[in-house]
């Protein structure tokens, strides 16, 4: 098993809508945002969790795989799936469980996980450029539920988000070993895109978290994904 190259991509990841990712409160204050976005303990900027990433992509290329299961795909599902070869991949990029001395084989055959994620950081220039105009870098969303039958609200609720047009760095890298072939890059920027199509993080249904990658580059080369992933 021999690493033969590991390629950086990155871009811009742009907010079309606004994004909430939770911060997984523990406490409510009178008065006070009752959803709050993750944040960096230090500055306070909100960001994206590189975990928050990777889960959303492979659960869209594992839909689109046609192999969902109720949990991740594991090495265990290769040998049932339709499309073994599929399944295989996702394997490739994201890593698997399962190992066992009956896997032995297909373990050395799938190698380790490819990809690495990391967290999104907000473009230091866009950051830069709202705190100097004395901008929020969140807002509150205010929510409410309606009675069906009288059709009043009820409930009300504010949920943070990290608003529409905030830009992030967003960087991925991409083990190559000896015997890849390029279907695995090509698989990565479908997910890439599939991400573009679905949402990212929480109540994506109420037009939430609706994202754009902007200036892509696959090792230093400009790349574009595909515009229809299902082609």
């Amino acid at each position: 098993m021999k690493l033969t190259n590991i390629i950086e991509i990155k871009a811009k990841l742009v907010l079309k809508t606004g994004l909430h990712i939770g911060a997984g409160d523990s406490e409510m204050h009178i008065g006070g945002i009752d959803n709050s976005v993750i944040k960096h303990s230090i500055t306070q900027s909100p960001y994206i969790p590189g975990s928050s990433l990777k889960g959303k992509i492979r659960t869209l290329l594992e839909w689109y795989s046609g192999e969902v299961k109720s949990e991740p795909l594991s090495i265990n599902n290769v040998a049932s799936a339709n499309n073994s070869e599929n399944v295989k991949n996702i394997l490739r990029l994201f890593g698997f469980a399962g190992h066992s001395e009956n896997n032995k084989e297909l373990c050395q055959e799938l190698k380790s996980s490819r990809l690495a994620f990391w967290d999104c950081a907000l473009n230091e220039d866009w950051e830069k450029m709202i705190r100097e105009d004395n901008q929020l870098l969140t807002e509150a969303k205010s929510e409410n539920t309606i009675d069906r039958i009288t059709a009043t609200a009820g409930n009300p609720r504010q949920t943070e988000r990290v608003p529409a047009g905030a830009e992030f760095d967003f960087k991925l890298a991409l083990r190559q070993f000896e015997g890849d072939s390029e279907e695995l890059v090509k698989l990565v920027l479908k997910g890439l895109r599939l991400l573009e199509l679905d949402s990212l993080g929480g109540s994506g249904s109420r037009g939430y978290g609706k994202v754009e990658f902007q200036g892509l580059t696959v090792g230093g080369k400009e790349e574009k994904l595909p515009e229809n992933p299902f082609a």
